[in-house]
């Protein structure tokens, strides 16, 4: 506990030299009361809050107070109140935080006119349904041609996963104008159903004809029966109805929903567009059980067709089976912002790679300009490339030092000086946001690179890794190594992890990714500490290693967190014959679905874990090892490779004996 005084110490230290800070701002009695109203507020105790305001006057939080107070009775609240309160907060991250709430409270209240009048206000402009309400306005005033302003609002509706009012209002106003066609709203109940929101895909529907959301409710709680009613799909409504069915069918059971699709009323009835949309989620489906027959269900549909995510799994089904005719096809019909993500740049130079067309020189000139185009130090993708390209991964030069002036800038800052209060006293959530908004949303275009290095540099100081980390990764183009990938507890972490035969760049990569050095972090399903361990893994792993006396609340203890947690890492890379890609999988979803994932052909690390079906899992395991190379290179200055890592992956060479079945 020593080093948690120590860094408590230092935090504050770095909080009070920060200039211009007042008395009144840091008092002891300021302090307390702010926590009483963050109480209250939780309580909803519009009195308390009340009372308690005038009491933190001039504290360096007043605006966090306002907020709370006024944030509580918003709905009630009259408008000149409200833009009282928000000129008291004026500047502030929480003055715009209420004026977004307040925005979405006037889009659901249909009150144009305040909902203009604030509008230009509001700096972050990044809520979905804001955006969705202003740009139905902007299509009804003429501001913004109605065609562009429903491919805007199109493009929001279909990515927001709740059925929240400002898109599905946005989309109602311009279905109703023609702008928007029917066709949008039967992609959103797609997509919905696909993702097991069927209330979602029956708003969508609903939008077009309030009767038909009943009908989409029986096809998604049935589909089976609604399909085995001899139904014809001669009606566009049928025929829609009939898609998500079959899509319904195809989340739980794709084989199903493939035999579903090769009746003959199907192949005739329903549209090449909706029968390639629907073997684009059976595709998906099929490769996300890592079945061989996936490629055979995407071919039966038309890339062209297909959504973005069915792409990408055909994409992956087709690295799997080596079968590079099928990425190079899905990545060519992915859309333009995809096609231009480094994982998908990387894939298609891989497939010019394999299939040498026209001839190999060609292609092999093709694929190394597209490499370049990537190659960096930065991910997962951007190392691989710079492999391919015969380049080692090195810690890239540091940027030029700061200057007094850029450090005292950054110390000066208010918002990121009352981020870094709000975190001391323990509003980490408040400060995080605070933090954010300063450094990416205040300024159009957020800080520029030397402000945000300096930004990073203050909260390394402060010893506030998370904003260090995130903070430095948003510089283009300057690359501080020392910022991205810190080294706290470099004693600790090192000599555990050479006591029990773990490379210390691979636990300092999965912490990175699981905490950010945040030693009291804790997750929603109830991972702690550094190493973000589960309770039942803590006690399992105290036992295994002979920790007596332990006690689940010392999991958040620095030591016993990376105690615990290394032996953890450990066991699981011994159970995965020490492959790091599958033991970082078992570390994030337990070692049972690693085991089944390594089941089929030996391929390389790169191509098994881009096929991992979890989208949290697969970002991890690309992370860690990414995570893992960087911080090679930083601790012994040597030349490092990502694909070495990687290594192959295949099923177990010995016998299944050899599994520690226990392992949690």
């Amino acid at each position: 506990m020593q080093g948690v005084h120590r860094w408590a110490l230092r935090f504050i230290m770095a909080v009070l030299v920060l200039p211009g800070l007042s008395h009144a701002q840091s008092s002891s009695g300021g302090d307390a009361t702010l926590l009483d109203m963050r109480d209250a507020f939780r309580r909803n105790n519009t009195t308390q809050l009340a009372n308690l305001l005038p009491a933190v006057r001039g504290h360096a939080l007043e605006p966090l107070a306002i907020y709370w107070d006024m944030k509580a009775r918003l709905e009630s609240a009259n408008p000149v109140d409200i833009r009282a309160a928000l000129d008291r907060m004026a500047g502030t991250y929480w003055e715009d935080r209420l004026r977004n709430d307040w925005l979405l409270l006037l889009g659901r209240a249909r009150d144009w006119p305040n909902f203009s009048a604030e509008l230009p206000r509001f700096r972050m402009n990044d809520d979905r349904q804001v955006s969705c309400y202003a740009l139905m306005l902007d299509a009804a005033s003429g501001r913004v041609p109605p065609e562009l302003a429903a491919e805007r609002v199109r493009s929001l509706w279909h990515a927001q996963r709740e059925a929240d009012d400002g898109c599905a209002t946005a989309a109602q106003s311009l279905l109703a104008s023609g702008h928007l066609k029917p066709e949008a709203a039967w992609q959103r109940a797609r997509l919905a159903v696909d993702a097991n929101r069927p209330r979602v895909a029956s708003q969508a529907v609903g939008l077009l004809n309030p009767e038909w959301a009943a009908m989409v409710d029986t096809v998604t709680s049935d589909p089976a029966k609604y399909l085995d009613e001899k139904i014809t799909a001669i009606r566009p409504r049928t025929k829609e109805l009939v898609t998500l069915a079959i899509i319904r069918l195809a989340v739980n059971d794709p084989s199903a929903a493939a035999l579903e699709m090769d009746r003959t009323r199907w192949k005739t009835q329903l549209t090449k567009e909706e029968r390639s949309w629907v073997w684009g989620v059976i595709g998906k489906r099929s490769a996300q059980k890592l079945e061989t027959q996936a490629l055979t269900h995407f071919a039966n549909g038309e890339d062209r067709f297909m959504h973005d995510d069915h792409l990408a799994w055909k994409a992956r089904a087709g690295m799997r089976a080596g079968a590079w005719a099928h990425v190079r096809d899905a990545v060519a019909a992915m859309s333009e912002a995809q096609q231009g993500q480094p994982d998908w740049v990387y894939w298609k130079a891989r497939a010019l790679q394999a299939l040498k067309l026209p001839d190999a020189a060609t292609a092999s000139a093709q694929a190394r300009t597209l490499l370049e185009s990537i190659a960096s130090e930065r991910g997962f993708y951007e190392q691989l490339a710079l492999e391919d390209l015969g380049r080692p991964i090195t810690t890239p030069p540091a940027p030029a030092a700061l200057t007094t002036e850029e450090t005292t800038a950054a110390q000066r800052n208010p918002g990121l000086r009352r981020a870094l209060i709000a975190i001391r006293l323990g509003l980490r959530s408040e400060g995080v946001r605070e933090w954010n908004y300063t450094t990416n949303l205040h300024d159009a275009g957020g800080l520029g690179e030397r402000e945000l290095l300096a930004a990073a540099a203050l909260a390394c100081e402060a010893e506030l890794w998370d904003r260090c980390i995130n903070t430095s990764l948003r510089t283009p183009t300057m690359q501080d190594h020392a910022q991205r990938f810190p080294t706290p507890h470099r004693s600790a972490v090192v000599s555990r992890a050479r006591e029990i035969g773990l490379d210390p760049a691979y636990v300092y990569g999965l912490i990175r990714q699981e905490s950010r050095f945040v030693t009291d972090a804790r997750s929603g399903v109830g991972a702690s500490g550094l190493m973000q361990v589960m309770p039942a893994t803590a006690r399992w792993t105290a036992r295994k290693i002979g920790l007596t006396g332990f006690q689940p609340s010392q999991i958040t203890e620095r030591d016993t967190n990376i105690l615990i947690g290394t032996a953890y890492l450990k066991l699981a890379l011994d159970d995965f014959e020490g492959s790091l890609p599958m033991a970082a999988a078992a570390y994030n979803a337990g070692p049972g679905r690693p085991r089944n994932w390594r089941n089929g052909p030996v391929l390389p690390g790169e191509i098994w874990a881009e096929n991992i079906p979890f989208e949290e899992t697969r970002d991890y395991v690309k992370r860690v090892l990414a995570n893992t190379t960087s911080y090679a290179a930083l601790l012994t200055g040597q030349p490092q490779s990502l694909r070495a890592r990687l290594g192959t992956i295949g099923p177990r060479l010995g016998s299944d004996a050899t599994i520690n079945k226990d392992l949690p």
